[in-house]
C-alpha cells in the first residue's frame, strides 16, 4: 500500500468553534460586566455606548432590591450583552468613566 493514499482527504485544519467552558467564561464575563454598569451613577451611565435596551435593563436593576429579581435582571442584562458585537468598547468606555476626574 502506498503511503500517499491519505494524502488524498487532507485538510488544512479548520479553525474550532470555542468550546463549552469558553463560551460560558464568556458569557459569565459579560455578565459581570453588565452587573458594573448596574453599579454607575446616571451620570456615568450616560457617558457610556449603551444600546437603548441595554441601558432600560440596568436602570431596571437599578431600581430593584438585591435579591431574586435582581439576579434575574442581571442575567437579562449578560443576555443582551452576549448580543452587542464589541462589548470591548463599552469595557473601554467603562474604564474612562471610572476612572476619578482631578
Amino acid at each position: 500500500m502506498h503511503d500517499d493514499a491519505f494524502d488524498d482527504d487532507f485538510r488544512p485544519e479548520e479553525p474550532r468553534p470555542p468550546s463549552k467552558s469558553q463560551r460560558k467564561r464568556e458569557a459569565t464575563a459579560l455578565q459581570d460586566l453588565g452587573a458594573q454598569l448596574v453599579k454607575l451613577t446616571p451620570t456615568q451611565l450616560s457617558r457610556l455606548p449603551l444600546p437603548e435596551d441595554l441601558l432600560v435593563a440596568v436602570r431596571a436593576a437599578q431600581a430593584m432590591p438585591q435579591r431574586g429579581a435582581h439576579q434575574r435582571q442581571l442575567q437579562f442584562i449578560g443576555k443582551l450583552m452576549r448580543r452587542i458585537d464589541d462589548p470591548e468598547a463599552i469595557r473601554a468606555a467603562l474604564a474612562t468613566v471610572r476612572v476619578p476626574r482631578r
